[in-house]
């Protein structure tokens, strides 16, 4: 056999940029296949290979978002929020495969949260996870206001900052019941500024009261919003700032005036009145 022909044999044949597409989208499928029957580790494998094959291709970064899927769907929210977060560093011009990454690391965030959040034993580490989520939520809701998955996460938004309020408004009433109406006052305002989804406050200036904040974003009533104002009314009341009181059941009235605690807020105005406080 001459040269020619022993090189034929030993050299093989350039694959084209055709061909390598096409190799890595059909490697791509079949480890979908074993994604949409729960086969994860399987799926997860097999989607290895195709960023290790086909590094160059739009399949291998696909792949990767598929990987974190996989630990998502385990519930496997830490692996999934770190694989997720990479691909965002390594692939920020992707803009729709980024704002899935960050949709879903929200969401993940969000799962990470425990039932017990909300008990008196409620830890410090409840806290900072609850926290996290509020701040991905946030910030995707912020990044991405028209976002395909932004409805989505504002619901998971508005629950989550309910549940850091309820959180807030229990720790007041804990310092109301000890007579520490400084610390509750100091609290109320806390919850107001940082997690309240009706108007916020603005801050609060030594001696006076805070103000509705114009330059809030624009609201979604939660319902906790009269709960935290009527109970701010209430502890003024205890510390006799009664025009404090006043304002604070005023406002009930007329940023939330489809509340029921508008009833209360209106029978503690009529006792201000009669005793001419």
């Amino acid at each position: 056999m001459g040269i020619a022909g022993l090189t034929g044999c030993e050299t093989p044949e350039p694959r084209s940029a055709l061909s390598y597409a096409a190799d890595a989208e059909r490697a791509y499928n079949q480890a979908m296949e074993e994604f949409t029957s729960h086969n994860w580790i399987e799926a997860q494998s097999l989607f290895r290979e195709v960023k290790r094959k086909y590094s160059y291709s739009k399949f291998a970064r696909l792949a990767e978002l598929r990987i974190a899927d996989a630990d998502f769907e385990q519930e496997k929210y830490a692996e999934a929020i770190r694989e997720y977060r990479q691909f965002v560093h390594d692939h920020r011009s992707d803009v729709e495969e980024v704002g899935y990454a960050r949709a879903r690391i929200a969401e993940a965030q969000y799962k990470q949260i425990s039932e017990s959040f909300l008990l008196p034993s409620a830890d410090e580490r409840d806290q900072a996870v609850i926290l996290d989520a509020y701040k991905e939520l946030k910030g995707y809701v912020h990044d991405y206001p028209t976002g395909k998955d932004s409805q989505k996460i504002r619901e998971l938004l508005a629950d989550v900052t309910a549940r850091l309020m309820r959180h807030e408004l229990y720790v007041a009433r804990f310092y109301l019941q000890r007579d520490n109406f400084d610390a509750a006052v100091l609290r109320i305002q806390y919850a107001m500024r940082n997690f309240a989804l009706g108007p916020q406050l603005a801050p609060a200036t030594p001696g006076k009261q805070p103000r509705i904040n114009p330059n809030a974003p624009e609201p979604v009533d939660s319902g906790l919003e009269a709960e935290a104002l009527l109970l701010l009314g209430e502890v003024y009341l205890k510390m006799h700032k009664f025009g404090d009181a006043r304002d604070t059941f005023n406002a009930i009235l007329h940023d939330y005036p489809k509340s029921p605690l508008t009833v209360q807020a209106n029978n503690y105005l009529d006792y201000m009145r009669e005793r001419g406080v």
